[in-house]
């Protein structure tokens, strides 16, 4: 079962602004990568459910980050139906991201009190979502929507709390633009643990990226 409650997942979600993105079948890199990540500053990651038997590359991860890296919080993303969602709990995830709004997904998310964070497009789906218990909506794809999307929702609706993903890089433009609109926290994949750094395994140069991108939210919610 998860280790940490839905309002520990929010906190630290508000806390750090910053949810890393991340699938690979070979468990030992996708360590690396999480650890880098932890490293760096992060304290959850969203392992996206991507690959074949990446259920069996999800558990060994978890009780990896259960048993080394403290206050890790390991998620799953692109979750389809309520039965994948039910799998990834039993092996212990502290959250589960769908690329869509699911009723079924909600309900037993719910019934173990996990937070469950909907891809949602408009305000019907977010209000929807909210009405089934979400704390925090997902925005996918954040490219197409943009920041003014965000002030425009939190105007009729300054409760909403929302994670974009998908257009989201570690610059200090982007990412003022997203926070200054409102967002909580910030989903980053491929701009954040690039396709190069896999290849050259340069975990160094990840936990660098972690940690800048990690300072430029802080100075941004502080100001």
């Amino acid at each position: 079962m998860s280790q940490f409650t839905r309002i520990e997942v929010a906190s630290v979600m508000k806390e750090t602004g910053l949810v890393p993105l991340f699938y690979h079948a070979d468990i030992e890199l996708s360590k690396s990568v999480l650890k880098a990540c932890y490293d760096g500053g992060a304290r959850l990651m969203e392992f996206t459910s991507r690959g074949d038997f990446a259920f069996e590359i999800f558990g060994k991860l978890n009780k990896y980050a259960i048993a080394e890296l403290p206050g890790m919080i390991l998620g799953v993303g692109s979750v389809t139906d309520a039965a994948a969602a039910s799998l990834y709990m039993q092996l212990g995830a502290n959250f589960i991201v769908t690329p869509v709004l699911r009723e079924d997904i909600a309900i037993v998310c719910n019934r173990r009190k996990v937070l469950w964070s909907p891809g949602c497009g408009t305000l019907t789906e977010i209000a929807k979502a909210e009405e089934l218990g979400c704390e925090i909506v997902k925005l996918f794809p954040g490219d197409i929507y943009g920041p003014n999307f965000v002030k425009a929702i939190k105007g009729p609706q300054p409760w909403t709390s929302i994670m974009p993903t998908g257009g989201v890089s570690p610059t200090v433009e982007n990412l003022k633009g997203w926070f200054d609109a409102g967002v909580t926290c910030v989903g980053m994949g491929s701009q954040l643990i690039s396709k190069k750094i896999i290849a050259d395994k340069d975990f160094d140069a990840l936990k660098i990226n972690v940690q800048k991108a990690i300072k430029i939210i802080q100075n941004i919610q502080n100001k």
